[in-house]
């Protein structure tokens, strides 16, 4: 069966649709400005469950979700549409308040404007549709297709804590003051999760971005499959989640959240170096560099290389 990400392709080749393929679409907007636009649905039973996240918390992530993909093209938010299907039960309490109040608490927090959107009957389980919209300077947007051979990769921040706390969700644990504070932080980034502000980036010459959402080792695989590259990535500089040491993982379970778990939110991007004052890059984490073995990420732990396989989150 077919990924979602090969039907995708398959839909831009047969139609010829020349916007796809990143993040977000840029489109032109004026002589100084282009537009980003993103759109992401999130399925209740897919993308969440009521019975582990709050109102509050899921119109939040509704918001960041989208707001991490404006974060990757290097662009800044300005105007969200957002829509919604309910079903009756959910209209009748306070359940949609909640929501749009964590809408618009992380909106305000990050310059973003609601300017329209939909509300509908569902029969059964909540969808959520999130619009986001955002300006770069013309011919700014980042893309995933300019890594080059010899290019460092860098993430913006530490990886796994959402993987984790979806983790111990699944194992029956429950947001409450009660739980250690370890285990509030691994929760929060899983249902509340703080998008990054791309728009810094236009600063100092990325190459290639994408946004963490389906993990490392499928995310760095599509900027490698968009720029025709390889890389290679090294155990030993990978940026774990702080929190994860107090929830009693082995490494090999830890390793396998910081690689393959996904919605971090955080960016990966390349930078030629030579380009760049190193002062510029302390507060991000090496993990790599970019190679001219196309389509092959080599993992190196230690004395031991393997080939990394795309194995984060999909849909089919």
């Amino acid at each position: 069966m077919r990924s979602e990400f090969e039907f995708i392709n398959h839909i831009k080749k047969t139609y010829a649709l020349k916007h796809i393929g990143d993040d977000c679409a840029a489109l032109p907007k004026d002589d100084k400005t282009d537009m980003v636009i993103t759109a992401d649905l999130l399925v209740e039973d897919i993308d969440f469950r009521l019975d582990w996240t709050t109102a509050k918390f899921l119109g939040h992530k509704a918001l960041a979700v989208s707001l991490s993909d404006i974060a990757a093209m290097g662009a800044k938010p300005t105007w969200a549409l957002l829509s919604i299907g309910v079903p009756e039960k959910i209209w009748k309490g306070d359940f949609l308040d909640e929501f749009y109040e964590g809408w618009h608490g992380l909106a305000a927090e990050s310059g973003v404007e609601l300017v329209g959107g939909d509300i509908s009957r569902v029969p059964d389980k909540i969808v959520i549709d999130s619009v986001v919209s955002g300006d770069v300077a013309k011919g700014k947007a980042v893309l995933r297709s300019g890594a080059k051979p010899g290019d460092a990769i860098y993430v913006s921040g530490e990886l796994g804590g959402a993987a984790a706390g979806l983790a111990l969700l699944e194992n029956g644990l429950r947001y409450s003051d009660l739980l250690i504070p370890e285990q509030l932080n691994l929760l929060k980034e899983q249902l509340a999760p703080t998008p990054q502000k791309g728009f810094t980036f236009q600063t100092f010459p990325v190459t290639s971005m994408i946004d963490l959402s389906d993990g490392l080792s499928s995310d760095l695989a599509h900027i490698c499959s968009a720029s025709g590259v390889g890389a290679k990535v090294f155990l030993e500089r990978l940026p774990f989640n702080s929190n994860l040491d107090a929830i009693g993982l082995s490494p090999e379970r830890k390793v396998d959240l910081v690689l393959n778990g996904g919605e971090d939110f955080e960016l990966l991007f390349t930078v030629d170096e030579k380009k760049i004052s190193p002062q510029f890059l302390v507060e991000f984490h090496r993990i790599g560099v970019v190679t001219a073995n196309v389509g092959i990420i080599e993992f190196i732990d230690g004395d031991k290389t393997t080939v990394l396989e795309p194995k984060g989150y999909q849909h089919f």
